[in-house]
């Protein structure tokens, strides 16, 4: 009874806290502009099931989506032992639906042992893969700090929740065998799972009841703490792509690349002055007009998803021209800057009501322009994305603002505004020249 009370609390205390940080990172979402995204909800049904759920633009790289596969599956499946930890937890019972399932129970949690063990493989191999191999998109600078720590600590603690289902599964195996299990409506002989049944024996074979008793509660309670403090440690780790990739998908841009948003604002001048009658819609005095973005509050909701969705797998930065010739453009840092931002502004209102103005941007404080000019627009990194985000929206969005805001374009860029000016073409030809290569 006292173990359920306390269960019972921690689940409560658990799913309360978690509930409050999601509702932070919503509200933080819902700080960008208005967009319509819902719009073919068919295709969007089909690059979910492909991208999200089939893991279909992971297999570019195969070795690492096979690795990632094993953790994937491994995730989804184990919830199943999830549910019923749970239920025992609350209940006071021991393996509850078991009795139920048979021999059905027994292929189910074999299934999870096996998915666990190819997961172990995968946790060894990232956490080689980051720290001994050094895999170059792994060691880039925006990963010093906190984001590599945060990395590693997830890995050691999937590491670590593996360890403990084996303690649980395995004790109980030797308990099982001896009739000496919480189970003990079950009968003597083994639960048969397909790695406790080999590796138990070997382990915990030579333990008595009392420290087989207590080598299975380790392993249930570390086990089920484990997924307790990662469900809450999620809204403050990249990881929380774990719960945003499959709406970030969703919601993908589903236009061809290279096809650029018009800004609404130019769009009805234009329209004003090509068609006299056409009324622009009245402004909204509370949201003065701004061309493009300076800080996060200027992007779509879907573009501030999209840094919540990033993982920082850095397969948009590999593959980025401008950052593999020696650019100080980095797409993966564009999406960790954007996300920085955000936080610290849901900090701020957090801290006071509202937001509270503290002098920063996203332009110039976390990203500079430097790193925006340095984009070639050629769309590489939002193909490489296995969640589809869109690092270059941002970009051009920010571009936009120092364009059309600041006035601030670079010397080149201003000559061939100058040349489109005055000759409706980028190059310094008068139009009625523009046709003589034809004579050449």
């Amino acid at each position: 009874m006292v173990a359920s009370i306390i269960f019972i609390l921690l689940f409560i205390a658990g799913t309360i806290f978690f509930t409050i940080n999601v509702r932070k990172v919503i509200r933080n979402i819902r700080l960008g502009k208005e967009l319509d995204r819902n719009d073919q909800p068919g295709e969007r049904l089909k690059v979910t099931t492909l991208v999200a759920l089939g893991q279909k633009k992971m297999f570019d790289k195969p070795i690492p989506a096979i690795l990632h596969l094993f953790l994937y599956t491994a995730f989804v499946i184990t919830q199943i032992e999830l549910i019923e930890i749970i239920c025992d937890g609350i209940s006071g019972t021991h393996r509850v639906f078991r009795p139920s399932l048979g021999g059905f129970y027994t292929f189910i949690v074999s299934f999870i042992e096996i998915l666990s063990v190819l997961a172990f493989i995968g946790t060894i191999a990232f956490l080689s893969r980051r720290n001994l191999l050094k895999v170059p998109r792994l060691v880039k600078n925006e990963l010093n700090g906190w984001p590599k720590l945060d990395a590693n600590m997830i890995l050691i603690a999937e590491f670590t929740l593996i360890c403990f289902i084996f303690m649980m599964n395995g004790a109980d195996e030797i308990l099982y065998s001896r009739g000496l299990s919480h189970a003990k409506d079950l009968g003597d002989g083994t639960f048969g799972f397909a790695i406790s049944n080999k590796i138990a024996p070997v382990l915990f074979g030579g333990l008595n009841e009392h420290a087989l008793h207590i080598v299975e509660r380790i392993g249930w309670w570390g086990h089920i703490l484990m997924v307790f403090g990662f469900l809450n440690y999620l809204p403050y780790s990249k990881h929380f792509h774990i719960v945003l990739a499959f709406p970030n998908v969703y919601y993908s841009n589903l236009n061809p690349f290279g096809k650029f948003t018009n800004l609404e604002s130019v769009t009805n001048e234009v329209k004003a002055i090509m068609d006299p009658s056409f009324t622009p819609p009245p402004a909204n005095p509370d949201q003065p007009m701004r061309f493009g973005a300076k800080d996060v509050t200027d992007l779509t909701w879907k573009q501030l998803l999209d840094a919540y969705s990033c993982t920082e797998c850095g397969r948009c930065t590999s593959e980025c021209p401008a950052n593999i010739t020696g650019k100080l453009l980095s797409p993966r840092k564009i999406m960790m800057s954007t996300r920085d931002r955000l936080e610290d502004i849901g900090k701020n209102i957090d801290a006071n009501g509202t937001f509270k103005e503290d002098g920063k941007s996203l332009l110039g404080d976390y990203i500079t322009t430097e790193e925006l000019w340095a984009c070639t627009s050629c769309n590489a990194c939002v193909q490489a994305c296995p969640v589809n985000i869109d690092p270059l929206s941002i970009i051009m969005d920010m571009r936009r603002y120092i364009v059309m805001e600041q006035s601030a374009a670079p010397t080149e860029l201003n000559g061939v505004f100058t040349n489109i000016e005055n000759n409706g073409a980028p190059w310094q030809f008068s139009q009625a020249d523009r046709l003589n290569w034809k004579n050449e």
